[in-house]
């Protein structure tokens, strides 16, 4: 935890915050605080500063909070993503979080499981976890959004232009012609296929709606390794 997120029900004061439960035993196990010492913090959605623990029990820090700075920007990225295996998908989850992902699609794919989508992790109170996990590890307090599209070709044929506009977007799949570009730092939509890719029908429905193919190089890659690997190549605020 290098940042403690605070929500608006932490807060007994303008000015001072509770910690409870996991960040506070954090705290005490982790960081070896004690009262008197600084720690980072930020307002979920709001501004980041510093804390100094007032008060620490076994139950319950007391913070003197100062919120005095932005949070890093946002990635101008909208990342379209077949819905992963529900173990990947936690830990897909917290890294595009931690990349500055803020506008977060999960559709449906071919090679998608149905079971995948009745994964607890889907569960909101399981989505925001590890949203904060991965807003803790970067140091951010901007939430993402996530979407959920279960039919792949209404969205792709409804919804998806309308994402696109005018932005630069692409579609991560083996076996493309083209490399995926790197540096390029603009508004950008990037879908990623499941393990295994989209078959050749998702892939024309994709390019149809205007994305256009781009590889990776002749390694196939995991999905949890395949997001921070194409988000820095097309970032440099990644990297």
């Amino acid at each position: 935890m290098n940042l403690a997120l605070l929500f608006n029900t932490d807060f007994i004061a303008p000015d001072r915050a509770l910690l409870t439960g996991r960040r506070r035993a954090h705290l005490e196990t982790v960081l070896r605080a004690t009262a008197g010492d600084s720690i980072a913090v930020g307002r979920v959605d709001g501004n980041m500063g510093t804390a100094e623990i007032v008060r620490l029990t076994e139950d319950e820090a007391e913070l003197a909070v100062t919120l005095d700075s932005r949070p890093p920007d946002a990635l101008p990225l909208t990342l379209i993503l077949a819905m992963p295996r529900p173990k990947m998908f936690r830990r897909v989850l917290q890294t595009a979080t931690a990349l500055g992902v803020k506008d977060l699609w999960l559709v449906n794919a071919w090679k998608v499981e149905k079971s995948f989508w009745q994964t607890p992790w889907l569960q909101d109170d399981a989505v925001t976890e590890n949203m904060i996990l991965g807003l803790e590890q970067a140091m951010d307090t901007v939430m993402p959004q996530l979407h959920l599209r279960q039919r792949f070709k209404p969205f792709v044929e409804d919804e998806l232009p309308g994402l696109i506009g005018d932005r630069k977007a692409l579609v991560a799949h083996p076996g493309a012609s083209a490399p995926c570009p790197t540096h390029l730092n603009a508004p950008t939509v990037l879908c990623i296929g499941p393990e295994g890719g989209f078959i050749p029908y998702e892939v024309a429905k994709l390019e149809e709606a205007g994305c256009q193919p781009v590889h990776l190089g002749q390694r196939i890659l995991r999905v949890e390794t395949a997001v921070p690997v194409l988000v820095s190549r097309l970032f440099d605020g990644c990297r």
